[in-house]
């Protein structure tokens, strides 16, 4: 069992994804954990799973860490502060300065309380999709304030750590405009695309490729759940969503008349400035490192994926990144494998050697 930097215990109230992920993390490095829910089924459920032991009366938990949905996280956050006042409060919601102004106006112990944002999920909710590795490696946020020390918010600091993520400091502000960018307007955008397919003719929808899958594959997420999100963001998504719609103007204008002089310079400069933000994502560990890809086919048969990774491993190629891709009624997918481009060439030859396909 590996050491842990709590003490305990620790009381996770809410066992959905993040509740019974956080419990059977913490567990697995021997602490004691406190579960709560207002469904007695996904507490039994979670309970069953390893995360955690059932509330008690007696209990007298170190930290609490709030896993409700947003709209009523700061009702749930005031309440756990009220009733133990010798623990320290933290929640897991996907904003953070609207639930600091709302326990600030209902009058909360803010002192003991500071937010935090696991940037984890998985396409699955509720206590069954738990993991203890859910969080291995994801950054953790943490929205200081000033009504609480550094010293108070240690613990959370434990916590993050033991769970084995990357704890990043940040204010409430700063992180809602940082996930207004990277999630709450991608997941707009991309339902916003979804959208268009409700009417699509089946004959377009068989020829869907990666592409497209991968801009609508958040549209799948839960409605009810983004309903809140959403309007507890609204601010800074709007003003992102502003500035998007007038990109899509100028891309509209360009096009409505695409032979014009100046119009395919204009779309070619919207599509490097594409280029340019994507450039800019963190790579692998956190480095900004742009990787090649290389596709391989790979038949739809039992262990051929298995056997192209072992091969890849063989090479001593390290593989920075994997998406497969099927085509409708074909026995075979694609491969594509990202390397660094000084790998490629080698990698390339000797797969061809091994005999392996190579599309392109």
């Amino acid at each position: 069992m590996v050491a842990s930097r709590l003490i305990g215990p620790v009381r996770v109230v809410g066992t959905g994804l993040l509740g019974t992920s956080i419990g059977l993390g913490l567990r697995a490095r021997g602490i004691d954990v406190i579960l709560a829910d207002a469904s007695p089924t996904n507490l039994s459920i979670a309970v069953d799973y390893g995360a955690g032991r059932a509330a008690t009366a007696g209990d007298l938990p170190q930290l609490i860490v709030v896993c409700v949905p947003p709209d009523v996280t700061a009702e749930i956050v005031a309440r756990e502060l009220a009733a133990h006042p010798q623990a320290i409060v933290t929640d897991v919601a996907s904003v953070k300065l609207a639930p600091l102004q709302e326990l600030r106006a209902l009058g909360a112990d803010v002192s003991r309380y500071i937010g935090g944002h696991p940037m984890a999920g998985r396409e699955r909710g509720g206590p069954l999709a738990g993991r203890a590795d859910l969080f291995v490696g994801r950054p953790w946020v943490v929205a200081a304030h000033d009504a609480i020390s550094y010293q108070q918010a240690t613990a959370i600091d434990d916590l993050i750590l033991d769970l084995g993520a990357i704890l990043v400091e940040m204010s409430p502000e700063e992180h809602d405009s940082a996930v207004a960018l990277i999630s709450h307007v991608p997941q707009v955008v991309s339902t916003i695309m979804a959208r268009r397919l409700t009417d699509a003719a089946g004959s377009a929808l068989n020829l869907a490729g990666q592409g497209l899958r991968d801009v609508t594959r958040v549209a799948a997420s839960d409605p009810e759940l983004w309903v809140q999100i959403l309007g507890a963001n609204a601010e800074p998504v709007r003003d992102i969503l502003l500035a998007y719609r007038d990109d899509l103007d100028r891309f509209i204008d360009a096009l409505e008349a695409p032979a014009a002089p100046g119009a395919r310079r204009k779309v070619a400069e919207e599509l490097a400035g594409g280029n340019a933000g994507v450039a800019r994502l963190p790579g692998k560990h956190g480095q900004d490192r742009r990787f090649v890809s290389l596709s391989v086919m790979v038949d739809d048969t039992p262990g051929q994926l298995a056997r192209l990774l072992n091969e890849v491993g063989e090479v001593g190629v390290n593989l920075e990144d994997l998406r497969l891709e099927h085509s409708p009624g074909a026995q075979l997918g694609l491969a594509e494998i990202s390397v660094l481009p000084e790998a490629v060439g080698r990698l390339t030859e000797e797969l061809a050697a091994r005999g392996w396909r190579i599309a392109g």
